[in-house]
Formats: structure tokens, sequence, C-alpha cells
């Protein structure tokens, strides 16, 4: 593939010239490691608080804010609503992705441990590259692309194997894992259609304001007809996570990211992404004591090595 897969699922903000990018450096990695943190706590944020605030509900509101705060962002970087409108079918199916992606995130989550859902979710580059390779010209797989599918593929069942946790019947964190694999397929989805619509030509701010606010605007009236809002209690906890979730989580983390992208080699920026799922699993195991199967570290671990593999452009 010609582009780091990381990069793709990213939205594609490459409207910076190449030329102008350059290797990592400090500032970029201290930058990266404080993404794939923010990232990594993603999952332990909704979770901690779901007996205050349905995971479903969390992912709608802070779709809603951030995305609200993103489209001030677009205007002052003079992007009108005559852009908005030229791109609206396209925008509309990112953010349908984008919904599907995060609505199963807080669905799985009702039944899986935090510290899957991290791995699974980003299972995304795997397949965007298939995607990819299938419906984008150039962008075929290497050999060692398809090793690496085929190892992902293969931890994913490892990691998928039965197992129970306390609280939780094996059958439930199937279902919560499997929920996590449709995750990452939506969110693939969502780097098909970027690339094949003109989205690919647009700016990264105006792609994630479609995102934020159709997922917003679908996923809002769903939890008031489940009711969800009628059981909702505000506790201090319950602010602090939505406070983090929409301000750093959904507005800023992303934000650094299509900065850092037009700034520096997305290849080297995917290396450390994969940190995410990593630290992911950590505050899972220390924030939640989540407790690790020996198939899920083992599986995990395949998968990891099966999307770096994916990743690599040589």
């Amino acid at each position: 593939m010609k582009e780091s897969s990381l990069e793709t699922v990213a939205a594609r903000p490459d409207v910076a010239s190449p030329r102008l990018r350059r290797g990592l450096d400090m500032p970029a990695g201290i930058a990266m490691t404080g993404f794939c943190l923010v990232l990594g706590l993603q999952q332990v944020a909704i979770k901690a608080v779901a007996d205050d605030i349905t995971p479903l509900s969390q992912v709608a509101l802070r779709s809603l804010l951030a995305g609200l705060l993103v489209l001030v962002v677009a205007r002052i970087q003079g992007i009108g609503l005559a852009a908005f409108r030229g791109r609206l079918g396209a925008g509309i199916l990112v953010g349908l992705g984008f919904a599907g992606e995060f609505g199963f995130v807080a669905w799985g989550l009702n039944y899986t441990l935090a510290s899957h859902m991290s791995v699974f979710l980003y299972t995304a580059p795997v397949f965007a590259a298939l995607g990819l390779h299938l419906w984008v010209p150039g962008e075929q797989l290497a050999r060692h692309q398809w090793w690496g599918i085929g190892v992902a593929f293969a931890g994913m069942l490892v990691a998928m194997a039965p197992s129970a946790a306390p609280g939780a019947p094996a059958g439930d964190i199937l279902l919560g894992d499997a929920l996590g694999l449709l995750a990452g397929l939506s969110w693939a989805a969502t780097t098909l259609v970027v690339r094949r619509s003109s989205l690919s030509e647009a700016p990264p701010v105006q792609t994630l304001t479609y995102q934020l606010l159709t997922a917003g605007a679908l996923l809002l009236p769903i939890t008031l007809w489940l009711g969800d809002w009628q059981q909702a209690t505000p506790s201090g906890m319950a602010v602090a996570s939505m406070t983090f979730q929409t301000l750093v989580i959904s507005f800023g983390a992303l934000l650094l990211w299509f900065a850092l992208l037009r700034r520096y080699w997305a290849s080297q920026l995917g290396v450390l992404s994969f940190l995410s799922p990593i630290f992911g699993v950590l505050f899972g195991a220390v924030l939640l004591d989540e407790p690790l199967s020996w198939n899920f570290v083992l599986g995990g671990a395949a998968i990891l090595l099966g999307i770096v593999l994916v990743s690599r452009q040589t």
C-alpha cells in the first residue's frame, strides 16, 4: 500500500504537501504519547461511570458537544456552510460510520471489559487494509501485509475464546468482544468512504465535524427513546468523565492527531499509535481491576503484531 493504514483510518488529512512533513522529534514524541494515553483511557472513562450514565448516552452527548466545538474551529479556519453543503452526502455517510463505530463501542461495553474493547476496536487498520486492497486502485497489499492480516485474524480467534470474568459470564464477554470487532469494522468502513469520495480532498476538521455532529444527532434521540436519561445520575464522577471525554478525547485529542499528521510522517506516528490499545489494557487492569485471561493476552499480542505488519509500508 502507498500509505500507512493508520493515516487512512484517521480520515487521511493529507492536505499539506508531503515535502513539508518531517521525521519525529521530541515534542512530537511527547505529544503522540500523550495522545495514546488519552485514547487508552477512553473505554475506561466510559465504563467507570456506566452505572450513572449509560455508555450510549455518554457517546451521544460527547459527540454532539464536541461536534459543535469543532464546527466553531472549522468556521474560524474559513470553512463556510457552502463547503459543508457541497460534501453533505459523503459527510453523512462518514457520520453514519462514526455513529456505528461508537454505538458498537457503547453497546459492547455493557457486556465486555474495557481492556477487551481497547484491543478489538483497533482491528480497524486490518479491515481498512482489506477494503482498500479490494476497492481503491494503488492500495494493493504486499506479501508481508497479508501475513499481518493472517496473524491478526488468528489473534482474534484466540483472544475471543470463551472466558468468564467476575460478574461477566463468558457468553457476555464473547458478545461484547464481537461488538468491538463491529466497531473496528465500522471505523474501517469510514476510511473507505473518505478515500472514495470528495472528502479525500477536504480539510480534516470538516470531516471530523460531519462525524461528530451526525453521530450526536443520530444517537441522542435513540437514548431519549430508550429512556436512558431518565435513569441518569449526574454524579461528580459522571460529570468529570463527560467533561474529559468531550473536551480532551473527542475534541482536543482528535484535533491534535490531525495536526501531527500534517507535520510529521504518518508511518512514524503510526508506530507510536499502537500504544493506545496497550495503554487501554493497562488502564483497564489497574483502574478497573479487570482480569486478563491468558488467551486474551496472547491473542491481543498477535492482533497488535498483525496490525504492525499491515501498517508497514516496506
